[in-house]
């Protein structure tokens, strides 16, 4: 679950949802993903686990499926 993987504290980036114990913000992880880095090369460049990156991912998820939708002319 990625309950346990990610940390929102006001304190730490301005309260953006971070990986517990780091202070990499999930945009960090996602943003290169969406750019077609891989999870391997994410885990290398930022010291992650592959837990970390899936748990950002479901995360993400999680927020998508919780959003308004609005229809875009």
């Amino acid at each position: 679950m990625y309950e346990d993987r990610i940390a929102i504290d006001p304190a730490v980036r301005h309260g953006k949802p971070i990986i517990k114990g780091t202070r990499v913000p999930l945009e960090i992880i996602l943003g290169p993903l969406a750019g077609g880095m891989t999870i391997e090369e994410i885990v290398k460049e930022y010291d992650l686990q592959k837990e970390d990156v899936l748990a950002a991912l479901a995360y993400a998820a999680r927020v998508i499926a919780c959003e308004g939708i609005a229809a875009y002319p």
